[in-house]
């Protein structure tokens, strides 16, 4: 995935130019497309000022109240980007840059981005404590058949007395509310009580 964004980066300059050269030969002319360059980077860069000012409020309003500022910070980033977008010559990334500033675009980019990128990231960095499918004890259930789940459709507990590995060195014993004082015979492995 990673590559494929870095090509899609590389393709955007690529873009431009053909673009810039196309319009600055075939249709307005050279002057005329540098003046719209500028103009573009000098509204981009007082818009992106405006909106980093509002996402700032929003920032501090939202942490008055206590809560975690996660959309904010997400637009913050974004807004990074509009300004890059944007101080870069060329129409496909002003336009690019624009998208991202406009609140309404931004929101929809917004949703789409912690949807596909940020929530699957965490999840992945966290083994899923992120968006709290988290296992707390077994297996996950394994759909494809094969794997380490058990297929029935039921999870095993490792805390189960008396599951389905009995002899076995491995057995876990369910010890109860704080009755941690039992002895173990060293003839079988069962604990008496």
């Amino acid at each position: 995935m990673f590559k494929r964004i870095l090509a899609l980066l590389m393709l955007i300059p690529l873009l431009d130019s053909a673009l810039l050269v196309a319009l600055g030969f075939y249709w307005i002319g050279g002057l005329e497309i540098v003046l719209l360059v500028v103009l573009t980077a000098l509204i981009g860069t007082l818009a992106v000022q405006a909106e980093g000012k509002r996402t700032i409020r929003k920032l501090q309003r939202t942490l008055r109240t206590g809560s975690v500022p996660t959309n904010e910070l997400i637009d913050g980033g974004f807004l990074i980007a509009a300004g890059a977008f944007l101080l870069t010559p060329g129409l496909v990334t002003d336009l690019i840059g624009f998208l991202l500033v406009i609140p309404p675009t931004r929101i929809a980019i917004r949703a789409v981005a912690k949807k596909f990128v940020i929530v699957p990231y965490l999840d992945k960095q966290t083994d899923g404590f992120a968006t709290g499918k988290v296992y707390t004890f077994g297996f996950p259930e394994d759909t494809s058949g094969g794997g380490m789940g058990t297929g029935s459709g039921q999870t095993e507990s490792p805390f189960d007395v008396g599951g389905s590995s009995e002899g076995s060195d491995d057995d876990v014993y369910d010890l109860g509310d704080d009755s941690y004082d039992v002895e173990f015979d060293d003839s079988d492995d069962s604990p008496d009580r």
